[in-house]
Order: structure tokens, then sequence, then C-alpha cells
């Protein structure tokens, strides 16, 4: 319960640790003076830090994703740079195994999924035609779990030392005795922070499709991005339980000293493995299927056409999500189960290729005879296919039981996690923000620049990674901090690591891109810049506070589509205005993730007087909750036929 610091509190003797914590310092710096001096802190807190609107609340987790996205990058950089050429030391072997460690947790938890999570927040309620999620309050506390959780994490490497276990955490490597200090607390109590708003979004996102689409939306009516994302929040709400109770079971062993996966204690250190992966491979179907419903919306918007198997996409990602829990022990198939259990998991997995294959099937025959329009988010669909497809196939080579032992922890495992998770999330959420970032700011991303920054990034991609195969079938294991001369490893890595700065460049022109095109971008005029066919392209860009001035009523799928084509209005556009009935904002949930965010710092040090404070603010938070009753307002007519006119729209 005492109060001490640790020897190395704040970590020190790394060059570009000393760099980090200047650009951190002058960065906040920076923040504080540009608020300040231009008085936008009333701003900031009314309009940003207490709403729960969900667009704002998506344009905030995008921001954050993206700002993870350049960290993570640079990370990877490092990792590239260091491979390059043989015994290279720019980085030791401990802070090697930090920075791979960072790069893969933020990229899957603090960037892949928040993004996912942005998107959906941004387009979901639009296309089902409602005014908010079910639970905008939850909402917010969602984000904001994430973003606490998110920020504990890194400042890891700033204040006693990052977690150096890689990004899966494995027992007994994470255990007291092979990592003691903080850093792996660091990576358990972040990871639980956030994860417990990714399983409120599960629950806010299921009951809001499932409870709030518009009148005549049938679920056989709905965008295919809004399917994808009812998939995923079941997946979420059956696969991260799993995940908490292994985070908090390692938890336990690290604080108290319990043995839960500690063989000398009785406890089973595969069981750790077996807990991640069980939540592990669904997780990659929480950012996979969301990014397949977003090439659906964007194929289906430029080819001019209707999605072709609408109800076989349907049915397919209903079978993915089933058997992803079928799969998990495809990642361990060396542990020894036996030719029994690594047969039942060969099959499945191999068996989760099949839905996918139609999926694949059905996007290439929405684009057959299609008047296909090479905009910016097509090339991100369309540059997908060929990605994920090499992503895929060399997924069922793993998928061979015997030929994984070969695999098996090299870098064509690498390659392959990459080539699916990047070539499908990642392009499906850039796709996703280039498609959507007139509905949230009114104007388009330049297209020039958006195309330059594919082509380099896609290429890059490509060049990087493809390379890894045939490194990671002559003998190149993952976690290798250097190499030394005569394997014949050089001219590979060398490429991919020109590949990987390729990739860095393409970034760096997105993000020119979005600050030249705040002043230069077309801009929005009509609502539906792209000739869309769901119904967040019936309402003006941005969207406004409200979404929709009178609900929409739906007689067929892509509505908005076939009220164009109707060219008269429809009954329900005669009705008379009502007023809008819209939560209040809060600042408590804003709050509340200060309090879990000291519980989590005071816990990673083992201090339990702050941990059991930072939990205090956390309850005396939620029983002021309990007894708010003032929590809606009403948006009045006359405010409502201001807004509709001054977009146009009266």
């Amino acid at each position: 319960m005492g109060f001490h610091l640790p020897k190395n509190f704040f970590v020190t003797g790394e060059p570009m640790i000393y760099v980090a914590d200047v650009l951190s310092v002058l960065t906040i710096a920076g923040i504080v003076f540009v608020l300040t001096y231009y008085k936008k802190w009333k701003w900031l807190w009314d309009e940003w830090l207490t709403t729960v609107d969900h667009k704002k609340i998506g344009i905030m987790y995008l921001i954050s994703s993206l700002l993870m996205l350049f960290r993570g990058g640079i990370d990877g950089l490092l990792m590239r740079t260091q491979l390059a050429l043989p015994n290279l030391h720019i980085l030791d072997a401990e802070h090697y195994n930090q920075i791979f460690t960072a790069h893969g947790t933020i990229m899957i938890f603090f960037m892949a999924m928040p993004f996912i999570f942005g998107l959906m927040n941004v387009a979901v309620p639009l296309q089902i035609g409602a005014r908010d999620v079910a639970f905008p309050y939850l909402n917010a506390v969602s984000f904001w779990l994430f973003f606490a959780g998110c920020m504990l994490f890194n400042i890891a490497f700033m204040i006693g030392g990052a977690p150096d276990a890689g990004w899966t955490n494995y027992t007994p490597l994470a255990g007291s005795d092979l990592a003691p200090g903080p850093g792996i607390n660091y990576y358990l109590l972040s990871l639980q922070i956030s994860g417990i708003g990714s399983l409120m979004t599960g629950i806010n996102f299921l009951v809001t499709i499932l409870k709030m689409r518009a009148p005549g939306m049938t679920l056989m009516r709905m965008p295919m991005f809004t399917w994808s994302v009812l998939i995923t929040s079941i997946i979420i709400i059956f696969a991260f339980p799993v995940l908490t109770v292994a985070l908090a079971l390692l938890t336990i062993d690290r604080l108290f000293g319990s043995h839960f996966f500690t063989i000398a204690g009785g406890g089973e250190p595969m069981m750790w493995a077996n807990l991640f992966w069980i939540w592990g491979h669904p997780e990659v179907y929480i950012v996979v299927l969301p990014a397949f419903g977003i090439f659906s919306e964007v194929i289906s918007t430029f080819a001019r056409k209707r999605l072709f198997g609408y109800g076989a996409m349907v049915y397919s990602m209903v079978v993915i999500s089933a058997v992803s829990f079928l799969t998990w022990v495809h990642h361990f198939f060396t542990m020894g189960a036996g030719p029994a259990v690594n047969s039942f998991f060969s099959i499945s997995t191999m068996a989760i290729a099949i839905p996918t294959g139609v999926k694949v099937f059905n996007w290439l025959f929405t684009l057959y005879k299609g008047r296909i329009e090479f905009t910016t988010p097509m090339l991100w669909a369309v540059g997908f296919i060929p990605t994920f497809l090499i992503g895929g196939l060399t997924g069922v080579m793993l998928a061979v039981a015997p030929a994984d032992y070969q695999y098996h922890n090299s870098y064509f495992l690498i390659s392959h996690f990459h080539y699916v998770l990047v070539g499908g999330t990642v392009f499906g959420c850039l796709a996703g923000l280039y498609y959507w970032w007139p509905k949230m700011f009114g104007f388009k991303l330049d297209e020039r620049q958006g195309k330059w920054a594919f082509w380099l990034f896609n290429i890059g991609f490509n060049v990087c990674f493809f390379p890894q195969y045939f490194v990671g079938l002559m003998g190149m294991t993952r976690r290798m901090y250097t190499y030394p001369e005569g394997l014949g490893w050089t001219p590979y890595n060398f490429i991919s690591t020109v590949g990987a700065y390729m990739m860095g460049v393409g970034f760096l022109i997105m993000v020119y891109n979005i600050l030249y095109s705040v002043r230069h971008g077309e801009r929005d005029l009509t609502g539906d810049i792209w000739n869309g066919r769901t119904l967040e392209w019936s309402i003006s860009s941005p969207a406004p506070h409200y979404n929709f001035a009178r609900i929409p009523e739906v007689d067929d799928l892509d509505a908005w589509w076939h009220m164009k084509q109707r060219k008269r209005k429809q009954p329900w556009e005669l009705r008379p205005l009502k007023p809008i009935h819209m939560p209040n904002n809060s600042g408590r949930p804003f709050i509340m993730s200060i309090w879990f965010f000291i519980a989590g710092f005071g816990l990673v040090f083992e201090w339990y007087w702050m941990g059991i404070i930072g939990l205090l603010g956390v309850l005396y938070c939620m029983l002021k909750r309990s007894f708010e009753y003032d929590d809606h307002h009403y948006i009045q007519v006359d405010e409502i036929e201001r807004t509709e006119s001054a977009a146009g729209r009266a």
C-alpha cells in the first residue's frame, strides 16, 4: 500500500526516448498555447469533450486512430531500418522488443479497432435513418475509456518502461519472474480499460441496429456496412469477455502473487495462449468484417450497380462469424496437441475461406458491366481484392498443420498477417475515410493527392511484405532484432525496408491532403457528392445534429437510390415537422475516464492506494449518473427549419 518510486521511474539512457520526451512536451505545450491564445477552451469543452453526438464521437475516434497509425508506423519503420542490413544495432535487443510489442499492440487495439468504431459511429445511425445511437451517453463513455487506455499505454515508453513480451504477451515470458517491472502491467491495465469501452460499443450498436431502424427497413433492406457492424457487434459481445478474463487473471498473477499461468504453482502457461486466441481470431473478423461492409458500399456506389448477391453476402458473414470461434488453435499447431486436434482446426481454418471467397466473387460480379468510376475510395476497394487474396491463399497454406511446422513463427507468417490486416482492414478504413469524409466535414479530399497516396502506399506495401514470404521460407524468424551476414536474407530485407518507407511517404501525402483540402477541397453542396445509394446521402453535409428532420420510410434496398429514381417527394417528406428529442451533453464520461486512468496508473506501479482512489472516483461518477434525470432536451421546430433552410433543404 506504500508509495515508492521505482528505480527507473523515468526512462533514461536512450537518445530516441529523449527526443520523444521533448516532442511530447512541445506538442502538449503547443496545444495548450493554441487553445489559450484563441480562447478555445470553452469551445473544446462544450463541443467535443462533453459531446454525446455519435458523429463527433466518430470523428474523435478517427483522429485518435490516425495519430496511432503514425505512432505505430514509426515503430514499424524503426524495425525495418534495423533489419535493412546485417548486424545493425540502431536499437538494442531490449528496445527492439519494446518497439515490436508497441507496434503490434497499438496497430491492433489502438488503431484498427477505433478506426472501425469511428466509421461505425459516423455512418451506421445515418444509414438506418436514426437520430443517434441507442445509448448516446454510453457511447461517450466507450470512447473516453478507449482514449484513457490508449494514453496509459503510450506513456509507458517515457515513465516506467514499455512492455516487451510481444503484442500477444505470452506467458511465462510475461510473468513476474521473466518480466519484472511495470511494463507488462501497462499492457494489461490499458487493454482492460479500453476493452471495457469496446464491449460497450458492441452492445450499443447491436441494440441500435436492432431497435432503431427507420420504418420499412427490414433486416434484409439494411446497407451491407450496417449488416457487417451488426455481425461484428455480436462477435464483440462473445469474444471480448474472454480477453477481459485473461487480462484480469494475469493481472492478479502479477499484482497479488497468484499462479493461474505459473507451472510451479499449479498453473498452465498455455492457457493464456488459448484464452488470448479464443478472443484473438474472432478479433481478426471484428476488424475485417466492417471493412468488407465498407468495400461493399464503395464498390456498389462507384460501379453504379446494386450489390451482386446481397443475400449470399449476408449469410457468408454469418457463417464467418460462427466459424471464427472454431479456428483459434491454428495459431499454435506446434504446441503438441496431437493429430486429431490439429486436423479439426486445420479443416475449420480452411473452411472459413469458402464464405470469404463468396464475398470476393460477389464484389467482382458487382464490378462486371458496371459503369465504374475510379475515385480514391474505389481505388482502395479494388486494390484490396488482389492484396487480400494473397493473404487468404497463404492463410490456407498456414492452415495445413504439418506444413505449419515450417511456417510457424517465421516471416512467412508475418507477411500473411499483414496482407490480411493491412490489405483488409487498413485498406478498408482508408476507403471508408475518403468515402464518408464529405459527410463528416462537408468537403471532399483532393482526388489527385488521394490517388498519389494510394499508389505509393499500395506499391510500397507489396514491396515491403511480399519479399517477407521468401525470407520466411529461408528461415528468418520474427522477433529477431539483428542477423549475421551470409544467410542470403539481406536483399529481401533491404527491399522490404524500401517498401516500408514508401508506405510512410504515402501516409504523409494523405496527411498533407487533409490539410490542403480544408481550404481547397471541393465543397459538398448537395449532401450527395458521390451519387450514393444509402440514406446517409439523403441529408446535408456535414450532417445536422439531429440527422433527419423527418424520419425516412424505406421500401427497398438502396433506399436513397430508389427515392432519387422516383423524382417526387414521398408522403413522409410532406409531414409537418415536430420537435426532436435529443440527449444532453455530459462531461461525466470524460471525467470518469480520468479516474480510470488514475486507477490504472496506480495499479501499474502497485500503488494500491492510488488504484483505490481512482476506482472510487469511477464509482462516484456512476452513482451520480444513476440519479441524473434531466438528461435530454427538445430541438424546436423553428430551429429545425432554420437549420434545414441554411442547408438549402427547406
